[in-house]
C-alpha cells in the first residue's frame, strides 16, 4: 500500500490497497467526508440497501461511498475470508466503486466478543458531500498486525500466538506504525484525528502510555472495542480518522 489514486466520480482519493479494500480515503477539494453509524449492525444486504437509501437522498452518487466498517459473528479462516470479501465487492462493483481497476473503498472488519451479529453486518460507513470548508477529512482502513499483500495471513503475522505482554506490546507496535504510514500518505497524523479505535479483546493498560498515549494516537481519547480481529490468529487491530460530522441513525 503506497500510490494514492483519484477517485474523482466518488470526490476523494485512496491509497492503492488490496481486492477488498483500499489503506485509506481521503476527501477531494470541494467534499468532505461525513460518518453514518447505525444504532444496531444491520445485515449485510440490508445495510447496503439502507447505506443507498442515505447517499441517494444526500443527492449523491453511490460512488460517494467511501468507508465501511463491519461487524462479523467471528473471526474467519483464511479460506472464509476470501468468500466473505467475494461476496461483499459484488456490491461495490454494481455501483460502479471499481471502475479505476482498484477497490477505493476503506474498511475496518471486526468481530464482537461478546453478543456478536449473527451475520456479517454494517456498523457504520462514510460517504462525500460537496463543502466550502477548507479543512480536509479522511478515514484510514484497520489493520491487524500482518502486512498487507500476501496470498496468505497465517506465516506473516507478527508474533503470532504470543499472548505475553511482550508479543501484545510487539503486534501493537506494528499496527500503530501502520497506522501512521497510511495516515502520512494521505498527508496526515495522529493530531489531525478526530477519533481512533482499537479492536482487541487483550489487556492494551501495560503498553497504553508509552505506545499509544505518548506518540499522540489518544490526544481526543481512544475507543476500545471489545472486539477481535477478523481472521484466526490475529489479536490486535487499529483504526482512525478525521471528520468533522457524524451522524447516528
Amino acid at each position: 500500500m503506497g500510490e494514492v489514486i483519484e477517485f474523482t466520480s466518488g470526490g476523494y482519493r485512496f491509497i492503492k490497497g488490496v481486492s477488498q479494500y483500499s489503506g485509506g480515503v481521503a476527501a477531494l477539494p470541494g467534499f468532505r467526508l461525513e460518518r453514518v453509524r447505525f444504532t444496531q449492525p444491520l445485515p449485510l444486504a440490508e445495510g447496503f440497501a439502507e447505506i443507498e437509501k442515505i447517499i441517494t437522498a444526500a443527492d449523491r452518487p453511490l460512488t460517494a461511498f467511501a468507508a465501511c466498517e463491519l461487524r462479523s459473528p467471528a473471526p474467519f479462516s483464511e479460506e472464509g475470508f476470501v468468500a466473505f470479501n467475494s461476496s461483499y465487492t459484488k456490491t461495490l462493483k454494481a455501483w460502479g466503486l471499481l471502475e479505476t481497476g482498484h477497490n477505493p473503498v476503506a474498511r475496518s472488519n471486526v468481530c464482537p466478543q461478546i453478543a456478536p451479529p449473527p451475520v456479517p453486518s454494517i456498523y457504520a460507513f462514510s460517504f462525500t458531500v460537496p463543502t466550502t470548508e477548507a479543512t480536509p477529512s479522511f478515514v484510514i482502513s484497520g489493520s491487524a498486525e500482518v502486512p498487507e499483500g500476501h496470498a496468505a495471513y497465517r506465516e506473516h503475522i507478527v508474533s503470532r500466538g504470543d499472548l505475553s505482554a511482550h508479543g501484545l506490546r510487539t503486534k501493537a507496535q506494528f499496527v500503530l506504525e501502520e497506522m501512521e504510514r497510511r495516515a502520512a500518505t494521505l498527508g496526515f497524523g495522529w493530531e489531525n484525528a478526530t477519533a481512533v479505535q482499537v479492536y482487541t479483546v487483550h489487556n492494551l493498560y501495560p503498553f497504553l502510555a508509552d505506545e499509544i498515549v505518548k506518540r499522540g494516537a489518544a490526544r481526543t481519547g481512544l475507543t476500545w472495542h471489545y472486539n477481535n480481529p477478523p481472521v484466526v490468529d490475529l489479536e490486535y487491530e487499529m483504526d482512525l480518522r478525521g471528520v468533522a460530522a457524524e451522524h447516528v441513525v
